[in-house]
């Protein structure tokens, strides 16, 4: 049977073509600026932890970052908010700034609890694995609506609400949808309660017991093999007796807090153990923390370090002309900022421009030394060569070619003459060789000298 070539499947979920992009993602800087203690460093980290998977979640702060390095380096970053956590001799404060035009929110915490503290006191705790892999969904609770609303706290609830990413109910991911922040105004006290919840779904209508032999989640020692020997009859098991009576589907639904109401269908399959589209499950809400409670202290134009007129106060109550005039002071401040701006950038334009002259100048003066130098090398070469020129002129001046030819000749016959008249001794005297003499035209090699 012939091989088929295997036809690639594709494994990894395809995105929705309606989630929010990541240029409409909001994507926030959770820092602690200034010297503060574990505890609240550790909120700093637990609160970055909630705005994940948007947030720099492995920034790390130094002791000498100031927040203009943050607001400096966010629009790179497509950093959209700031928040920004410092103690002060009252109490922890905590500013949420737009960037980079503003406005800048500024908070009083007046108490917060850690992750840990509230998993300590949670009868159930819930460990968190994949559930920060997408944003939490934002409720905003007991705000008031309508034409009596007061200005700031209009502007508190559009600061919430663009602090996380916006809610599609008809094209959001039903898998997404794992934690929950919720922001609810005390009217009372004029605080704003923070709390971070996670969403979890259960069987409905069954006891717990019944629930973990279904769901799988059975604490038998040996494997999900229900231990009944301690029991008479099923019944005991199933439903158990307390003081009060039997325990029933009612009564554990009840002592969890899911009535009836609470009851939905699933419009898709959701993570967890038989959990498919279409079946009835009870959702619950377990608080994982952090808790923090907010008061309003001020509302400001701009960003942090650049704050404008003063949009609200919570202790300081001013009149229009005391409005008027902060502002008119606000605005020179800016415009003399924007004056010394420009001051500066005209100076540092008129002295890279003055030291680029400089370099110039510097340069053009190298290049004519350089070509003075060039010359004066080539005259000193020129008048060496025409000194010794003259002086082997001047020795050669009373030199007479023809004579010295004819000297030489003549005494090259003189000699031919004695060694023929020499030759006869010689070959007496045991033969014996002598030296060759110089041959006229040795001599004349010798008297030739070559100029130049």
């Amino acid at each position: 049977m012939a091989r088929t070539k295997r036809r690639k499947t594709r494994t990894h979920v395809r995105g929705d073509a309606s989630a929010p992009t990541a240029a409409n993602v909001p994507k926030s800087f959770v820092v602690r600026h200034g010297e503060m203690g574990t505890s609240l460093t550790q909120l700093v980290r637990d609160v970055r932890k909630v705005m994940e998977p948007n947030t720099a979640t492995r920034l790390k702060e130094r002791s000498n970052n100031k927040l203009k390095d943050y607001i400096v380096m966010a629009p790179a970053l497509k950093i959209s908010h700031l928040m920004a956590f410092s103690l002060t001799d009252l109490a922890p404060s905590l500013r949420i700034a737009r960037l980079p035009q503003g406005p800048t929110f500024s908070f009083r915490v007046e108490r917060y609890s850690l992750v840990k503290d509230v998993l300590h006191a949670s009868r159930r705790p819930r460990s968190m694995k994949l559930e920060y892999l997408s944003a939490p969904l934002l409720v905003l609770a007991s705000f008031p609506t309508g034409p009596e609303t007061p200005a700031h706290l209009s502007l508190v609830l559009k600061c919430f609400q663009s602090l996380f990413p916006p809610l599609a109910p008809k094209s959001i991911s039903l898998s997404s949808a794992r934690r929950v922040v919720l922001i609810s105004w005390n009217a009372e006290t004029n605080t704003i309660a923070w709390r971070h919840y996670l969403i979890s779904v259960r069987t409905q209508g069954i006891t717990n017991r019944v629930r973990r032999i279904v769901e799988g989640i059975s604490k038998a020692p040996s494997g999900n093999i229900v231990n009944l020997s301690k029991e008479k009859d099923l019944a005991d098991y199933v439903l158990k007796q307390h003081e009060d009576g039997y325990e029933t589907g009612s009564t554990s639904a009840a002592s969890d807090a899911d009535p009836e109401e609470s009851a939905v269908r699933l419009a898709a399959n959701y993570p967890g153990r038989n959990n498919r589209k279409g079946d009835k499950r009870a959702v619950r809400l377990s608080e994982v923390g952090p808790r923090m409670e907010l008061r309003l202290v001020k509302i400001t134009e701009g960003p942090p370090g650049k704050e404008g007129s003063v949009l609200y106060h919570e202790f300081v109550h001013k009149d229009q002309k005391q409005a008027a005039e902060l502002k008119e002071a606000a605005a020179t401040r800016e415009k003399l900022r924007k004056e010394r701006r420009e001051e500066q950038e005209r100076n540092v334009a008129r002295k890279q421009k003055k030291t680029k002259k400089t370099k110039k100048s510097e340069g053009d003066k190298e290049e004519e030394d350089d070509d003075a130098e060039d010359r004066d090398r080539m005259e000193v070469e020129d008048d060496d060569g025409d000194d010794d020129d003259d002086a082997e002129a001047g020795e050669y001046a009373d030199w007479d070619e023809d004579a010295e030819m004819s000297d030489g000749l003549a005494e090259d016959e003189a000699s031919d003459k004695e060694s023929e008249a020499e030759a006869p001794e010689s070959e007496s005297e045991n033969e014996r060789p002598q030296k060759r003499g110089r041959t006229s035209s040795d001599k004349l090699k010798s008297s030739i000298r070559f100029r130049g």
